[in-house]
């Protein structure tokens, strides 16, 4: 009887200092390497967490978000050093900086500005999740669609497998809409309409439009008519002697 009392004492203790030990740390690994001194680190378990971006050279350590991070998975290429462009698993927004990565902001798809708004090209399709998109229904991309996401010269341009690419401005604000500008005029569907100046900061980077929507025959979004988006080819410019990775990457089973 005591050995069996003896037995459990210690099966106890056993199990007390399991209950005790401390959690692991989560395990910090680069997941992207833009050249040789500015690379994204993700701290997490499973390839999922924070999100980190340093340049060893300008001596920047900065936090662009503090959980819930999923790699890129598609082609990936960024030669782009003041205007910063990321985005997720899901390929369905960005995390962007303006000045080298030091401060970090949100950018989006612009509501409207899908290459197909009818559904004549492109067709139904359903995401990895099940879920069913309907032809002209959303014709943001999905994370189906994308074939590759590159930051050139200061903008981001998204290729799809439907041959349409969604692009950010050039690098600059246009001065007649920010505060004190004359504003634009401009003509659609015959009528004259007015665009007023407006204080809402910075804009440029922020929003990601179709080429079509703004460049097309007939281009329904009112970024048509914006300075920083005029004169843009709907084709991504040239990348020459890129020194970064051409994906991300992560090993899911560092720290477990």
């Amino acid at each position: 009887m005591r050995l069996l009392t003896k037995s459990w004492l210690i099966i106890g203790a056993g199990l007390l200092t399991s209950c005790q030990a401390p959690p692991k740390k989560p395990p910090t690994q680069v997941v992207y390497r833009f050249d040789d001194h500015r690379y994204l680190e993700l701290t997490g378990f499973g390839c999922e967490g924070a999100l980190w971006y340093t340049d060893t050279k300008m001596g920047i350590h900065t936090e662009i978000t503090s959980q819930f991070y999923r790699i890129f998975t598609k082609k990936y290429i960024h030669p782009s050093e003041r205007y910063m462009a990321i985005t997720e698993f899901e390929g369905s927004g960005f995390l962007i900086s303006k000045d080298y990565g030091r401060t970090w902001d949100r950018a989006r798809f612009a509501p409207g500005g899908g290459a197909d708004p009818y559904g004549k090209r492109i067709p139904r399709r359903k995401k990895q999740n099940g879920l069913v998109i309907v032809a002209g229904e959303d014709t943001n991309p999905i994370r189906e669609d994308i074939i590759s996401f590159t930051v050139v010269n200061d903008q981001g341009f998204m290729l799809t497998k439907w041959g349409d690419i969604y692009m950010s401005s050039k690098p600059f604000d246009d001065p007649r809409l920010e505060p004190g500008g004359s504003g634009i005029d401009y003509i659609s569907s015959g009528e004259k309409h007015h665009l007023f100046p407006r204080d809402v900061g910075s804009r440029w980077g922020k929003d990601y439009l179709s080429w079509v929507s703004i460049q097309g025959d007939k281009p329904w979004k009112v970024f048509a008519f914006y300075e920083n988006f005029q004169g843009i080819p709907n084709k991504i410019p040239e990348v020459k002697n890129y020194r970064g990775w051409d994906r991300m990457r992560c090993d899911p089973s560092l720290g477990l």
